[in-house]
């Protein structure tokens, strides 16, 4: 079963003094294009959260990322008495050398000043990075699960796609064999009008032959026949199908459009148009299959 790149995943912990949040979104990217947002308590584990986002992913532009809400009603933070004076003693003299009013609520204005609290970081023993990891875990199968839900969309309209392809290849059948008429006949039209002009028939009838062995499209339809059954074994493999199903695609638009090439017919041509849309659209698709 094929899994979509486009997924988000998102977990919850509640510890005793705080409360863990871990998201994790994913679309589709030619390699993995990883961003880690962790808080700097946690910051010891970032490579352990890099290597496991890289295991279970494989492939996608990834963002990830941790936060962390203080549900103790004891607070880590302080006010750093230094920082609060400098602020308070510059924006007096400030306000006496402009003549400007100094702030009716000092706190309101001093305590938004950069450097004014200063936190204390507590580090994470081994129990609470377990509880943490194990939310990780959590938020990434969410966003497995939700790949292979879009995946399974996926499939069906390839499947659609693929179908409605063999469909259409089978639908020029019935003007070939037509269309090497009236090119005969088109022709032997243009050589009888020119006057007083006489020509070898058996040696018409050998480049005749010639002429419609090069329009022949039996061996495009075959190789497409190969290109659509080997799609469709494709997405049923284990994992990493995109790139192959991305190369696959190519070869089925060499064919197509060889197809279009040879036709020198407007109903079968009007097919070939119709197979390569059906054909863009599943390769649009593609680069969402991881």
């Amino acid at each position: 079963m094929i899994q979509s790149m486009t997924g988000f995943g998102k977990a919850t912990a509640e510890l005793s003094n705080k409360k863990i949040t871990v998201e994790v979104k994913s679309l589709n990217s030619k390699q993995l294009d990883l961003s880690v947002r962790i808080p700097s308590v946690y910051k010891e584990q970032e490579l352990n959260v890099r290597s496991l986002i890289a295991r279970r992913l494989e492939r996608g532009k990834v963002d990830f990322a941790i936060y962390v809400e203080n549900t103790s009603k004891e607070t880590t933070s302080q006010i750093n008495q230094n920082v609060l004076e400098s602020y308070y003693n510059q924006i007096k003299n400030s306000s006496e050398k402009l003549g400007i009013d100094v702030p009716s609520d000092w706190f309101q204005v001093l305590l938004r000043l950069p450097d004014v609290l200063k936190y204390e970081a507590q580090d994470a023993d081994e129990e609470e990075w377990k509880i943490v990891a194990d939310t990780i875990n959590q938020a990434l199968d969410q966003l497995v699960e939700f790949r292979k839900q879009e995946g399974k969309m996926l499939e069906d309209l390839f499947i659609q796609k693929i179908s409605n392809i063999g469909n259409l290849m089978t639908a020029i059948e019935p003007f070939e064999g037509e269309r090497v008429e009236k090119v005969k006949a088109r022709i032997i039209e243009a050589l009888e009008k020119i006057e007083n002009f006489d020509y070898d028939k058996n040696r018409f009838e050998q480049e005749m032959i010639y002429y419609i062995e090069k329009l022949d499209i039996n061996e495009e339809k075959a190789r497409l026949r190969n290109h659509l059954k080997y799609f469709l074994e494709t997405l049923n493999d284990t994992s990493g199908q995109g790139k192959k199903l991305g190369f696959i695609t190519q070869e089925m638009g060499r064919e197509i459009n060889t197809t279009g090439s040879k036709a020198n017919h407007v109903q079968m041509q009007q097919l070939v148009v119709q197979m390569k849309d059906e054909l863009e659209q599943i390769k649009e698709q593609v680069l969402n299959v991881l």
